[in-house]
């Protein structure tokens, strides 16, 4: 097939590419700074050459959106916001402009829409949505993405957890934290962490487009979340260091301000479960979370 990936140059879309590859589908990449042959320049506006490329593409997949990984200011919410609106709102431009449409059209959405949950497991269908600057985020990506539908083309929201892999993501900014000797639990630690390795990220969207009946949102994640504290010791374990000074909020929140980020990317418990994924036959790789660090060595 044909596959377009818009924002296909970060750690997700180049290992996403990869797999896809070997599979022997032809890959065309939507990028602000091109740097191949299958590279287009792309600014996520209708404008230069990409709107072309739609009638051309069997799947579409968007993983634009700017990182949340920030200070929450009026200016970066804005941003955050737009950029992930915006470019979701040119694609259903240009697929409304051609006469041939997608047969299926993936866009990221992430599994932080649903509100934080200890206890309570998320899915797709009982998962508890609420109003905090996360959650909004999502909301509003969503909505744009199913503000129009197509007949001929099935339109799947990817509500993505952590993803963990050895190339890029927050494994590999946990690594070296870890090694210094900071790789403790966060906060309270019983906030659940709700992740998935990065083969089972990209076999999960083959998966998707493969199986012709799969629309609406989808939570990618392993079905074994765990909390905060079980996962720093797994990343201890792996990396073989014998302990990890704790991290308290407050101490989060002083360092959190200094290098300009949020402590809800560490603090927000995220317990989310795949349940359409697995009630569609896919089959994890990695089920736990041991398989998963041992994987990523």
């Amino acid at each position: 097939m044909n596959i377009t990936i818009a924002g296909g140059t970060g750690f997700l879309g180049r290992e996403l590419e990869k797999h896809l590859s070997n599979k022997g589908h032809q890959i065309t990449i939507l990028t602000r700074r091109p740097s191949d042959s299958n590279h287009i320049r792309w600014e996520g506006i209708i404008s230069g050459t990409w709107p072309d490329q739609i009638s051309q593409t069997d799947v579409l997949i968007n993983l634009c959106g700017r990182s949340v990984d920030c200070r929450y200011t009026d200016l970066n919410k804005k941003e955050i916001i737009a950029s992930r609106v915006e470019p979701t709102l040119a694609f259903h431009k240009a697929i409304q402009d051609e006469k041939i449409k997608p047969k299926i059209w993936l866009n990221a959405s992430s599994a932080t829409i649903y509100t934080h949950a200890e206890s309570l497991l998320m899915d797709e269908q009982n998962g508890v949505i609420g109003d905090d600057f996360s959650m909004i985020v999502c909301k509003e990506w969503e909505r744009s993405f199913f503000t129009h539908f197509y007949s001929d083309t099935r339109q799947v929201a990817l509500r993505t957890s952590i993803v963990l892999g050895s190339t890029g993501g927050a494994f590999s900014k946990l690594k070296p934290v870890t090694r210094l000797g900071l790789g403790g639990k966060q906060g309270h630690g019983n906030q659940m962490v709700s992740w998935i390795h990065i083969d089972d990220f990209c076999r999960s969207i083959d998966h998707i487009i493969q199986d012709g009946h799969i629309s609406g949102p989808i939570n990618l994640t392993s079905p074994n979340p765990v909390d905060n504290d079980q996962f720093m010791k797994a990343v201890r374990s792996t990396l073989k260091i014998p302990f990890g000074i704790p991290q308290p909020k407050w101490l989060l929140e002083f360092g959190a301000a200094l290098i300009g980020t949020e402590t809800e990317l560490l603090l927000k418990s995220r317990n989310v479960f795949p349940r359409r994924l697995l009630e569609s036959g896919f089959s994890f790789s990695y089920g736990t979370l041991k398989e998963c660090i041992n994987g990523l060595r």
